[in-house]
């Protein structure tokens, strides 16, 4: 019976039943929807999720020019926010640290060190002048009701200027986050009076933090676009890096814990790491003694917090939909939403003046023709009556009147005292309405103008409250870091050579060399085999190790020089070649293949030296000469892959080193990338020239110092730098200064002289106010001086040609003044020149190697030395050229100190030909000579002088470029 009962009841409830997926789309939904709406995203109009919207109502709800405890904001705003104070006083300080809309008083702590705020009762907050101007207007406000019903609160607050952008937000909501990058006040404007003028805009973050940031990839701040972020650090001296400016959304403390991490793993080494950040930035690092600040400097970049990557993900409200748009789409729609904003506010303010003058023309009316004497308005006995009167009284006035007469208009007529009716001044109530007239015609031009109301209303913005908002974040491009180029070498390397393991736990064996952890090692065996694999502990790479070094990914400088015998023919080979690039823990064969091959002789040389070694061969009948001189110099560098050329038929018995070589390869082609600040061998930027050995780079400040460095592609140069060149200690410059002691104009011939790389050298005066006006190499240039002359300051100008003016003095000379008169102004002329010839260089077009990187195939048998010449880069030197008297202008000379801009220049060079490398002269081997050169088309290159500074004219009047 009971069972029958329980089916009868679960019958008449299964129409009530909900599946548990059912209400679980439905619940998360609704969930996730809140989240989005009213918590996580912020609205576009605004820039505001629902709790700031909350706390700046409350704020402006209880202002009164004086400062609120901010318990007290919190508590008012617990009105309209359903959640708990914490949160609520965590948004208000988020606020507050942003520096824009609240005035603060007491600590509320400080986002670059990660100091938190005081507690909400001890500190105290207030609106700021700019929110009250920018965010409040309770006419245009659209209000609803707050989550209890008890109040109203604003369902966005009418926001005319771009606040989203300008303060940036950050929120996770489900299935969705948002992360808006702050950008600066002042481009915000400017770029929202060019969108006015139908300019697209293309505006960069700014972060309150300053720090350096590359923003080639911000993709207008959508979905899968990156910014880097750097620390600014300067080199204070060769021991010492100071930072000075964190990345933004890093503090002073994580950036230290970051490099303190790094050095106990033995990324970097330092010494001590002081933190002396008071008003600004200032973290210490002391370095370790003999290491290199440079490599220092890229190594925090490379391994701590430093620099650090932001991905920027731009989700706002819009609509009560979340919507993913560019940062420059929501300008365009906060412009177009603010002058709809003053729009609106016109409107209103129009109709209220319309207001004003048509009841103080009821009220002249009313008043002037004795309306409230009249007997049926006296005798009317309800409102109804009175409003009939009234009505037909006015009848006559109705047409000059701008809208109908309503029955409010007549109360509020009938409520004005008498007393103020017997005191009306006809003459002001005239002179007021004529001002109420004036104000209606420009409100009206305003709304005929709405759009150059709308570029004065940003301006205004701009004027007011743009001083001390300028850009703190330099935009900057990035190079990229290479970890393993700036890792420091903590462990040791060993190798056993006859067990064939290789790593960092061998200490018994052979030691190889320092290295990091993230490297790579390259291991040659006698089998004529080579492998690449990553630092370990212990690796086997195969028996018979016969070199084993730190492998420098594309280093065409490395050159190994091995002979090898052949195990199917008996026949030895010799080769040069260099290991770009290779897959990790892959073998190559560096011979023929043939089983039984053998290495005979091998060298790595880092710089490309080529030797000369002594072969001695077994006896045979047929040899009479048991023993030649083999120079390495005579033989082509090729690919790894290739079989190399023959040395001997016969069975060699032993190779000697006889003497060591020179360097084969030419000197280091460096180019600055103005850009990045930093040299490369890529051909970025400014050529700076071939450099080798002992050569230096020189570095001219325009403060006035130079100082000398090496051409070390790790090296960072200062954002000053007004020249920069490979040294000559015999090219003269001249030197326009101001000197701040004597207050006039000198001018100097001189030589930068050699002296300690990094030391900086002062070459003008170091009284306070002294300044470098210009610098030129060119001797030909002139100097035209304004001067006043005599009592009466009669106006004269002077053209002095520097060789003529000065001789050559020492560094420290002050130099002769310009004139004994009052200077006025100083230009620099230089003196119109021409590329007239051009000059032959011989390129050598030397066979490719026989592979590419990854490549297996081999080269073709019996490859001699000359058929494998080495590939050389292309010079990039122009040589002297005269300087024509009256030629065609190729650039002009701007009146700025130093640098300035040039023009795109086209050179004719000749491509032709080096001579190819004699032959190996053997008894066994006979080798057909190939022509000398070959004749090549002439070749355009076009390049850019960029900097017409670079134009350099010597002694004898001859052209070049520095």
């Amino acid at each position: 019976m009971s069972e029958e009962l329980d089916q009868n009841v679960n019958e008449e409830h299964k129409h009530t039943i909900t599946p548990i997926n059912g209400l679980y789309e439905n619940w998360f939904l609704d969930y996730a929807s809140y989240v989005i709406l009213d918590r996580a995203v912020p609205h576009i109009n605004d820039g505001l999720k629902p709790v700031q919207r909350r706390i700046m109502h409350s704020l402006k709800e209880m202002d009164d020019g004086r400062f609120n405890k901010a318990a007290n904001v919190i508590g008012n705003t617990m009105k309209y926010h359903p959640h708990g104070d914490a949160s609520i006083g965590d948004a208000m300080v988020q606020i507050g640290q942003k520096d824009l809309l609240i005035d603060m008083q007491g600590n509320w702590g400080d986002p670059v060190t990660g100091d938190s705020a005081a507690a909400p009762r001890y500190i105290e907050a207030r609106l700021s002048k700019f929110a009250n101007d920018v965010v409040f207007n309770a006419d245009t406000t659209v209000w609803q009701l707050s989550y209890d019903g008890r109040n109203n609160e604003p369902i966005t607050l009418p926001v005319k200027f771009p606040l989203l952008l300008a303060q940036g937000a950050e929120g996770i909501a489900v299935g969705l986050a948002t992360k808006v990058m702050p950008h600066n006040f002042i481009e915000l404007l400017d770029a929202s009076i060019e969108v006015l003028k139908n300019v697209r805009p293309n505006i960069l973050p700014d972060f309150f933090t300053g720090g350096m940031a590359d923003f080639s990839n911000y993709n207008e701040g959508q979905r899968g676009g990156k910014i880097r972020v750097r620390a600014k650090i300067t080199e204070k001296d060769k021991k010492t890096l100071v930072i000075t400016e964190v990345p933004f959304s890093t503090t002073t403390g994580s950036v230290i814990d970051s490099i303190l991490s790094a050095n106990d793993k033995g990324k970097i080494k330092i010494k001590k790491i002081e933190d002396n950040t008071a008003a600004n930035v200032e973290i210490v690092v002391h370095l370790a003694p003999g290491i290199s600040p440079d490599v220092t400097i890229d190594a925090l970049y490379a391994f701590t917090a430093c620099e650090v990557s932001i991905s920027p993900n731009t989700c706002i409200i819009q609509g009560d939909k979340p919507l993913f748009l560019s940062v420059n789409d929501i300008l365009i729609e906060n412009t177009k939403h603010t002058k709809n904003l003053l729009k609106w506010e016109l409107e209103i303010r129009l109709h209220e003046l319309q207001e004003k003058i048509f009841f103080s023309s009821l009220l002249k009316i009313f008043i002037q023709e004795g309306m409230y004497k009249n007997p049926e308005y006296e005798n009317s006995t309800n409102f109804e009556k009175v409003v009939e009167v009234l009505h037909l009284l006015f009848d006559p006035f109705k047409p000059s009147l701008y809208r109908e007469i309503l029955p409010e208009d007549f109360k509020k007529l009938i409520d004005k005292p008498m007393s103020s009716i017997t005191r009306f001044d006809v003459k002001k109530a005239d002179e007021q309405m004529k001002n109420l007239e004036d104000e209606i015609k420009v409100v009206k031009n305003h709304l005929k103008h709405l759009t150059d109301y709308a570029v004065a209303w940003y301006q205004k913005l701009k004027d007011k409250y743009g001083k001390g908002r300028e850009r703190k974040t330099e935009i900057r491009l990035f190079d990229r870091v290479e970890a393993s180029k700036v890792a420091l070498a903590n462990v040791k390397l060993y190798m056993n050579r006859e067990d064939g393991f290789i790593g960092s736990g061998l200490r018994k064996d052979e030691f190889v060399a320092d290295c990091s952890d993230i490297d790579e090692v390259i291991v040659f065996r006698e089998d004529g085999k080579c492998t690449i694999t990553k630092v370990a502990d212990k690796t086997f790479v195969g028996k018979g190790i016969i070199h084993a070094q730190v492998f420098k990914k594309n280093d065409e400088r490395t050159i190994y020089n091995m002979v090898y015998k052949d195990g199917a023919s008996g026949t030895s080979y010799i080769k040069r070649f260099a290991v770009v690039g290779v897959t990790r823990d892959k073998e190559y064969d560096l011979t023929k293949g043939s089983k039984g091959s053998k290495v005979l002789y091998f060298t790595a040389n880092p710089n490309g030296e080529a030797e000369i070694v002594n072969v001695a061969l077994k006896p045979h009948s047929k040899l009479r000469k048991l023993q030649f001189d083999q120079d390495f110099a005579e033989v082509a560098i090729k690919g790894r892959g290739s079989q190399g050329n023959i040395i001997s038929k016969y069975p060699v018995k032993k190779i000697i080193l006889k003497s060591k070589g020179v360097s084969t390869l030419s000197g280091l082609k460096i180019w600055y990338d103005d850009l990045l600040k930093r040299l490369n061998v890529d051909g970025r930027g400014k050529y700076l020239g071939e450099f080798d050995g002992d050569d230096r780079i020189l570095q001219v400040h325009k403060d006035g110092f130079y100082e000398l460095s090496s051409f070390e592609l790790s090296n960072h140069f200062d954002d000053g730098l007004i020249l920069i060149q490979k040294f000559d200690p015999e090219k003269i410059f001249a030197a326009v200064h101001f000197d701040g002691k004597a207050q006039n104009y000198f001018i100097k011939r001189f030589a930068f002289e050699l002296q300690a790389n990094g030391r900086k050298t002062i070459f003008i005066s170091e009284e306070q106010k002294s300044r470098l006006l210009y610098l030129t190499a060119n001797p030909a240039a002139k100097i035209i001086v304004d001067v006043l002359k005599g009592k009466t300051q009669i106006p004269e100008t002077l053209d002095l040609t520097l060789a003529e003016l000065i001789d050559v003095k020492g560094l420290k000379a002050n130099g002769n003044r310009l004139s004994p008169h009052d200077v006025q102004k100083v230009v620099l002329e230089e003196p119109e020149i021409e590329l007239e010839e051009v000059e032959e260089i011989a390129v050598d077009e030397g066979e490719d190697s026989a592979i590419e990187d990854g490549d297996e195939s081999t080269a073709e048998d019996g490859d001699t030395n000359e058929e494998a010449a080495t590939e050389t880069e292309l010079p990039q030197k122009v040589i002297d050229k005269p300087v024509v008297e009256q030629p065609k202008p190729k650039f002009e000379r701007k009146e700025e100190p130093a640098v300035k801009a040039g023009k795109s220049v086209t050179i004719e060079k000749s491509v032709a030909e080096k001579p190819k490398p004699e032959p190996v002269k053997q008894e066994e081997t006979k080798v057909e000579e190939k022509p000398d050169t070959e004749e090549k088309p002439v070749k355009k290159v076009d390049f850019e002088i960029t900097n017409p500074d670079d134009i350099d004219i010597d002694d004898k009047g001859q052209l070049g470029l520095f």
